[in-house]
């Protein structure tokens, strides 16, 4: 077994082999983003979207003017430095849904990426859309772990691994696309997935028989899985990381593990999601192409970094037509759907019913049966008549995605108990459902308890949660990830996948499938009556 080294015990023992190898064949920066998901404007704190005032103010990152200027200056510090990209780069904003990948390619030409790995995203809008893409880069775009050979779109197109040249050395890269995207996406019935280890595996013997030394692999598969490729396969020397959304980081509090995690002579790395982060890794090879350093840290793409004017140009002229997509007409409503506040945290409102309603019948042929929403994520009421896909943004401002896992029962009571344990307070946490109904009582203590009845939908009937019980939900992925107070979901969950469709798209087209909606409550959350 190959044992997970710190970083920094790395970068000691690489420093000193690096000295007595002072002629050194090959030095190299990687510069990596990963999971950008069409977040060509700024982005808040939260990873939404943030307005100009806060950008003015310097409380905004990323950013496609922001990234240029960070990738340009880290190229005056390294010229020779190389970019590549982890995958999912389609999806997330309406620079997405109205230009599809055309924005994509060209933020990366402009960028000059140097390779890329297909995300489950890049097949959202099938194989077609991808190939077009491909057809607009001026990049290899790599997956090797899929048969594409029935593919039209992409057959003798979409390659598993190639050699690009930097610094005088010839490096072997390899893509890495999740395992089960057909699950994930819209791949079609002509592609078949396989196991990355092995996929990786035959790719290293033929670049390796072919004289390359060393290989890169660009994975869209998560850091567990990149992990597991390269505790597994001999002959990998870097693993650019996506899909995970993971931040490594020798500095950050929060990271999931050093920058760069080795795994043996393997360094991972990955750099979070959104533009946020510019990945910069420095590694050493010796003549004979073995790893000897690797050392870095992700660049925090903040207010700190100027945004390039000329692509801020660009960012505003490719933003006007997007004003006739928040104008456009998806919809309308029979009457008012009721999402103001005040009432929307404190009490089944029209607006949690339709957006958990939404999230629960998006997922439901997957098996998942309970939908929890948080009442914070509710911003807006929509007026009787027609609704624009700007109304349906003004409710749902944040790019959320839809996030599916597997909690028990006890975990379910929990994330009740935490939805109702501060409505004296109006806060976000309280929870719109589906799928499952509840009663609470506002006389007892947070500490004694307030939910007296929690049921979930049994056929036409109604069956209590079963503490033991595992049961399959879907929210947004901040609530997956222990916001608005939902630790159990982040810490207890199981067999989640938090980058599903976005969320404000979800409710569109639920609303459209239902001619005139007409807005409603149920019952499925009561309050008892004070005393």
């Amino acid at each position: 077994m190959k044992s997970l080294f710190s970083c920094w015990s790395f970068i000691a023992v690489a420093s000193s082999l690096a000295a007595s190898s002072a002629f050194a064949d090959t030095s190299l920066t990687i510069l990596h983003t990963n999971d950008f998901h069409s977040r060509v404007e700024p982005i808040s704190k939260y990873d939404s979207g943030c307005s100009a005032e806060d950008n003015a103010e310097g409380k905004c990152f990323g950013g496609y003017a922001r990234l240029v200027t960070a990738v340009a200056d880290a190229r005056q510090r390294n010229p020779d430095a190389l970019l590549f990209d982890g995958g999912d780069q389609f999806q997330g904003s309406l620079f997405y849904t109205y230009y599809k990948g055309k924005v994509a390619a060209e933020i990366m030409n402009r960028l000059q990426y140097d390779g890329m790995t297909v995300g489950n995203h890049e097949f959202d809008d099938g194989p077609t859309v991808l190939r077009g893409f491909m057809d607009n880069v001026e990049f290899p775009v790599l997956m090797s772990n899929a048969d594409v050979s029935k593919e039209p779109a992409l057959a003798n197109k979409l390659m598993k691994s190639t050699v690009v040249e930097k610094a005088g050395a010839k490096i072997g890269l390899i893509g890495l696309t999740p395992q089960n995207t057909d699950e994930l996406a819209s791949p079609g019935k002509n592609i078949t997935f396989s196991d990355p280890v092995e996929a990786v595996r035959g790719e290293v013997a033929a670049l390796s028989e072919a004289g390359v030394n060393i290989i890169i692999v660009l994975s869209h598969s998560g850091y567990r899985t990149d992990l597991r490729v390269a505790e597994e396969v001999e002959g990998v020397d870097v693993i650019v990381g996506g899909h995970s959304n993971t931040l490594l980081s020798n500095t950050n509090e929060r990271a999931k593990g050093p920058y760069p995690t080795m795994v043996g002579d393997t360094a991972v790395v990955q750099a979070y999601a959104y533009g946020k982060y510019l990945g910069e890794l420095s590694v050493e090879f010796d003549d004979a192409g073995k790893l000897i350093s690797a050392a870095g840290e992700p660049i925090l793409i903040d207010g700190s970094i100027k945004e390039n004017v000329e692509v801020l140009a660009r960012v505003s002229e490719l933003a006007k037509p997007l004003d006739e997509i928040r104008n456009k007409i998806v919809a309308s409503a029979a009457d008012i759907i009721e999402g103001n506040r005040d009432v929307c945290r404190a009490m089944e409102c029209s607006m949690g019913n339709l957006v958990a309603d939404a999230m629960l019948a998006r997922v439901a042929d997957q098996g998942v049966t309970v939908a929890l929403a948080n009442s914070g994520g509710l911003r807006a009421s929509i007026d009787a008549g027609e609704i624009t896909m700007g109304e349906v943004l003004t409710v749902l401002p944040f790019q959320n995605t839809l996030s599916t896992f597997q909690i028990s029962g006890a975990g379910l009571k929990a994330a009740l108990e935490n939805g109702v344990s501060q409505v004296e307070e109006g806060a976000g946490r309280f929870p719109q459902v589906a799928g499952m109904k509840f009663t609470w009582d506002p006389n007892k203590s947070v500490e004694e308890g307030r939910i007296v009845e929690a049921m979930v939908a049994d056929g036409d009937d109604w069956k209590p949660i079963d503490d033991a019980a595992m049961y399959s939900v879907v929210t947004n992925n901040y609530v997956r990830g222990g916001g608005d107070g939902f630790k159990m979901f982040s810490t207890d969950g199981v067999n989640a996948y938090d980058y599903g469709p976005s969320l404000e798209d979800v409710v569109a087209e639920y609303l459209a499938a239902q001619g005139p909606y007409e807005p409603y409550t149920d019952g499925r959350i009561t309050a008892l009556p004070p005393k």
